[in-house]
């Protein structure tokens, strides 16, 4: 009787071992579970948006502003892109030319529409940035929108026109780090529109640039 039990038990193991190993292969098998999608991107206006709680990386950024916020921005897809980092040459402005000092984009859209936005590379004080919105603000043809809202401190808004396009513009300092960004759109859209339009982008500029947690 007792070898009768012991032969029991060897047959029951020896039926068990296929039965585990199946297992450990269907297990090994299955597929890892996904990560959550991310959230949807939903535009932020700058009238909503506290920017003296946002502190900034002073390094590359434009590649992590979400292609959503370049759509709602541009109102239409992007076009061409070009980006620059510190140090290299780049078109700093229309018919200026010069070795870069800070990190920076420009997109122009396939209805018309350009943004842009540049980071100082140095570190930049608050001296500084009041002459840097000073000189800004003391552009000819170019007007302080009325009510406009903080993007940093100091900081300044413009409209300004450019042909047959306005552009609206927002700079300012975030703790030591110069920020600006702007948008360029048909003279046709309406300024309210216009500067909404800018502020989100800016936000989503601010955003891109803004240290993580």
């Amino acid at each position: 009787m007792p070898g009768s039990l012991r032969w029991l038990s060897f047959a029951v193991v020896l039926t068990a071992l296929p039965v585990a190993a199946g297992v450990l292969v269907l297990r090994e098998d299955a597929p890892a579970t996904a990560p959550p999608p991310p959230p949807a991107y939903t535009g932020t206006a700058l009238d909503d948006y506290d920017t003296s709680t946002v502190t900034l990386s002073r390094g590359p950024f434009c590649d992590r502003i979400p292609e959503e916020a370049l759509a709602e921005a541009l109102d239409g897809d992007a076009a061409t892109t070009t980006t620059y980092a510190n140090g290299e040459a780049a078109d700093l402005a229309p018919g200026v030319r010069d070795v870069a000092h800070e990190y920076g984009c420009h997109v122009a859209g396939d209805r018309g529409a350009v943004v842009r936005a540049w980071l100082f590379a140095p570190p930049v004080t608050r001296s500084r940035a009041q002459a840097l919105a000073d000189e800004a603000a003391s552009r000819r043809s170019c007007t302080r929108p009325a009510g406009a809202p903080a993007y940093g401190e100091p900081s300044v808004a413009l409209v300004c026109p450019a042909g047959s396009r306005r552009w609206v513009s927002f700079r300012g300092l975030f703790g030591d780090a110069w920020l600006a960004c702007s948008l360029a759109a048909p003279a046709a859209l309406a300024e309210q529109e216009l500067l909404d339009r800018a502020g989100r982008w800016c936000v989503a500029v601010a955003e891109a640039a803004a240290i993580s947690d």
